[in-house]
């Protein structure tokens, strides 16, 4: 069997047509499987959704209880048969309840990663290199440049910041889904222990976080037209990144602004953002990840999506790895 027999592009996202079934599809289709569920890899109105049950959880958070006409559960590690298929989800270490998807027919095995990342999140799953014969990498930070700082050492600049300038509030912009919490896990385990403000959007996630295990800490809504926006001086705002472009950002006194991003490695998107305080945090591999997590699976072919796929295919090229970018339409930056 060829790979492209098993597993191949669609308009609508990866089909596997001898299990009837497309992974992160763009529109609505009869049967997905969600690798999480960040909006651009999970939307509504599917048939039928096959995700892990965080993941489903998350989208029912987001869309609404009827977000596909019937779901079902996904266990890490365990085999689900679909037409004849094999079907089976691992850790991705993106965020709660992210999975690779691993599609196997007649001896032959292809992942599907979706996002991740591998570094260590006390917020979600660590990500686990499966052995395959094809492996679908992201490309999010497919470039040389892109080699990601330690975590802590960027929480730690932001917390002598709010040492260094105790009179102004720190607004810090993370994507709802998996940024804000890690951030807030790892400003917990560098020892702030004090209230951090989260905007609305941010409560539901945040509760959901909680309520898997996940200790986030005390938090407290970061609003201001109930009293006095002095308070929030000293104190650390979370919110999503286009909040900071609305009126609400606006009403913090003299705020410190940040936001945590891969991006924030390249200095013209920070300074086209106004940011005053960039913070290099990624849910995505950087490029000596994805090199590394290419040679872990000991696949013989990649496929590259969502990203920079030129780079890495050449550099699979170079090292005697068949590969080929998938082009896929849709993908953005959500969670990066």
């Amino acid at each position: 069997m060829r790979a492209s027999d098993l597993l191949h592009p669609r308009p609508e996202g990866l089909y596997c047509p001898a299990g009837d079934f497309f992974i992160d599809p763009v529109r609505p289709v009869a049967r997905a499987l969600i690798t999480h569920g960040h909006a651009d890899h999970a939307r509504a109105g599917h048939q039928a959704v096959l995700a892990t049950q965080e993941t489903l959880d998350i989208m029912a958070l987001r869309y609404g209880a009827n977000f596909a006409a019937s779901t079902q559960a996904a266990r890490l590690g365990e085999t689900t048969t679909l037409g004849g298929v094999r079907v089976s989800f691992h850790p991705a270490g993106h965020v709660l309840g992210s999975a690779q998807i691993a599609v196997e027919k007649n001896g032959l095995r292809i992942v599907a990663s979706g996002d991740y990342k591998r570094r260590r999140d006390p917020t979600c799953r660590a990500f686990e290199p499966v052995a395959c014969d094809v492996f679908i990498t992201e490309a999010t930070f497919a470039l040389p440049v892109f080699r990601h700082p330690d975590d802590r050492g960027e929480i730690v600049r932001l917390i002598k910041s709010v040492a260094q300038f105790p009179e102004r509030a720190h607004l810090v912009g993370a994507y709802s889904l998996g940024k804000a919490q890690r951030v807030i896990a790892l400003l917990r385990a560098a020892g702030h222990d004090g209230p951090i403000h989260i905007h609305g959007a941010l409560e539901k996630l945040c509760a959901y976080y909680e309520s898997r295990g996940i200790a986030l800490g005390p938090l407290a809504p970061a609003t201001v037209d109930d009293g006095d926006p002095g308070r929030f001086a000293g104190k650390i705002v979370i919110g999503p990144p286009a909040a900071f472009a609305e009126r609400w950002a606006r009403r913090f006194p003299d705020p410190v602004s940040a936001f945590a991003s891969g991006w924030m490695r390249i200095r013209q998107r920070a300074k086209q953002r106004g940011v005053e305080l960039p913070l290099i945090l990624s849910d995505h591999a950087d490029w000596d990840e994805l090199i590394d997590t290419i040679g872990e699976t000991g696949a013989s072919e990649v496929w590259v999506t969502h990203g920079r796929e030129e780079a890495l295919v050449r550099w699979c090229e170079l090292n005697g790895i068949k590969a080929r970018p998938l082009h896929l339409v849709g993908y953005e930056d959500e969670g990066d």
